[in-house]
């Protein structure tokens, strides 16, 4: 199963009003693991920054003035994040406004809420009571934000991933048991994927005097060895 954890970062609180979006960061999960692939874009919201967004957000108008617009990259967008795909959103709501206020902007297909999955209300269910902002959620589940000093969109969808699988009971939430059928453009979606090689491999963990025991064990055996056909 393909999920995109998604934020996106705005000139303020209501599309309605004339605001837009600034920043937009996803991360790519296939089973509930991380895939190492990411979408991350700023985005010239044709409007000035008001003072309290740059406050919040770091980014001013002369850092967005060169940077193209939601219309310019929108399509780019819509292919990240495909038509099955779940989408996995902190107060969804407020984003998916916002998304799809663009979207129509620029002439491309809606969200629909069928497909997005709140982990506010999920959090807000799972611990009835309790703080549920992403920052109390990292520290229920000593999830390091220390870097969070300003919102971010790629560097918060990294943080809400991290949180979500928690959320869930952690990278494998049903061992694959679950026994419920895949959606056919899902299940060609996964038949489709690939894992990515490691960007940096894993430092070997079998010490010197391991490996020699084993060239040991295996000149012990003779020729026949199997372990010989594959040397």
């Amino acid at each position: 199963m393909r999920e995109i954890v998604l934020d996106t970062e705005t000139t303020g609180l209501e599309p309605a009003d004339g605001h837009r979006i600034v920043e937009i960061g996803a991360v790519e999960l296939f089973n509930h693991m991380p895939t190492g692939r990411t979408y991350h874009q700023y985005i010239n919201p044709e409007r000035p920054m008001p003072a309290e967004a740059l406050e919040v957000h770091g980014l001013g108008d002369e850092f967005l003035r060169d940077k193209p617009c939601f219309a310019e990259i929108g399509a780019a967008f819509w292919e990240f994040i495909g038509t099955e795909s779940r989408l996995v959103i902190h107060n969804a709501s407020f984003d998916v406004k916002f998304l799809n206020a663009e979207m129509s902007r620029a002439r491309l297909p809606l969200i629909g809420a069928d497909r997005v999955l709140d982990t506010l209300m999920l959090a807000r269910r799972r611990f009835p009571g309790s703080p549920a902002s992403l920052d109390a959620l990292c520290r229920r589940f000593g999830v390091d934000n220390s870097s969070r000093e300003k919102h971010g969109a790629l560097l918060d969808s990294e943080i809400l991933a991290e949180v979500y699988l928690e959320l869930i009971g952690g990278r494998q939430p049903d061992f694959a048991l679950s026994g419920a059928p895949a959606r056919k453009a899902g299940a060609q979606a996964e038949a489709a994927w690939r894992p990515r090689p490691r960007p940096v491999p894993l430092p070997p963990r079998l010490t010197e005097a391991e490996a020699e025991a084993h060239d040991a064990f295996v000149a012990s055996l003779g020729e026949a060895a199997i372990w010989r056909r594959f040397a």
